[in-house]
C-alpha cells in the first residue's frame, strides 16, 4: 500500500486530483477526479450588497495561517445537516504537514479572541485549492472567502479550484468546468508566480480595495 506523503500529495494537485475519504472513522483516502470541477473565477465573483456590508462593517478580526489545526478541527465538525465529514485522521495528519511545509493555508475570522470562522487550502504556482470551510457565527465563512479572493488576486493568482459546485457556492459565481478545460487552467495556473499575502492587512485595505475594483466593474 502506498504511504501518502505531502510530496505526493501536491503531485495529485498539480495533475489535477485531490483526496478524500468515506468518512471521519474510515481510514482510507482515495483521489477523486471528477468530469466536471468546481471552479471560482477570481475576476467574477458575486458579492451580495449584505455581506458587502459584512466585510466593510469588520464584524470579524481575519487573519491568515494563525490557527491552522483549529480551522481544520471546524472544517471536520459534525453538523445537524451533515452528520458525517470527510475529513479523517489521516487527512488531518497530511495537510498539517503540508501547513509545515508552506503550501496549506487558513484563513480566520475571530470575535473577541474566540475562533468563529474559517477556512483552508493548499497554494502551488497560481492555483489555490479551496478544501472546506466552516461558521461558528452568521457570515463568518463568506468573509473568510472574500478575504481568500482579494488577497488571491492581490497576490498575482490564476485559479481558485473549489472541486465541487455546491448550491451555497454557486451563489458567489462558482461555476462548472469540463476536465479538460480544468486541466488547461490549472497547467497555465501552476506555472504562475504568485504569493499568497499572509501577513495582517491593518484597516483590510486588501479586501477594500477589491470590493471597491468589483464595484468599478459590476
Amino acid at each position: 500500500m502506498t504511504v501518502l506523503t505531502p510530496e505526493l500529495l501536491l503531485q495529485a494537485y498539480a495533475i489535477g486530483v485531490f483526496p478524500m475519504a468515506e468518512s471521519r472513522n474510515d481510514p482510507a483516502v482515495y483521489f477523486v477526479d471528477p468530469d466536471q470541477r468546481g471552479v471560482l473565477p477570481l475576476d467574477g465573483m458575486h458579492i451580495p450588497h449584505s455581506l458587502r456590508r459584512a466585510v466593510r462593517r469588520r464584524r470579524f478580526e481575519v487573519r491568515l495561517d494563525t490557527a491552522f489545526e483549529a480551522v481544520l478541527d471546524g472544517c471536520a465538525e459534525t453538523r445537524v445537516n451533515r452528520p458525517d465529514t470527510w475529513i479523517n485522521l489521516e487527512i488531518r495528519r497530511l495537510y498539517s504537514e503540508l501547513h509545515l511545509a508552506g503550501y496549506a493555508h487558513s484563513v480566520e475570522c475571530w470575535q473577541h479572541e474566540t475562533l468563529v470562522g474559517g477556512l483552508y487550502g493548499v497554494a502551488l504556482g497560481g492555483a489555490f485549492f479551496g478544501e472546506s470551510m466552516f461558521s461558528r457565527a452568521t457570515d463568518a465563512s463568506k468573509v473568510a472567502l472574500v478575504h481568500l479572493v482579494a488577497r488571491l488576486r492581490h497576490g498575482g493568482f490564476a485559479l481558485l479550484d473549489t472541486q465541487f459546485v455546491t448550491p451555497h457556492l454557486r451563489r458567489f459565481g462558482a461555476m462548472e468546468i469540463p476536465r479538460a478545460r480544468y486541466r488547461q487552467l490549472l497547467a497555465h495556473a501552476i506555472g504562475q508566480a504568485a504569493t499568497l499575502p499572509l501577513e495582517a492587512d491593518p484597516g483590510d485595505r486588501i479586501v477594500l480595495d477589491y470590493l471597491q475594483s468589483m464595484s468599478q466593474t459590476s
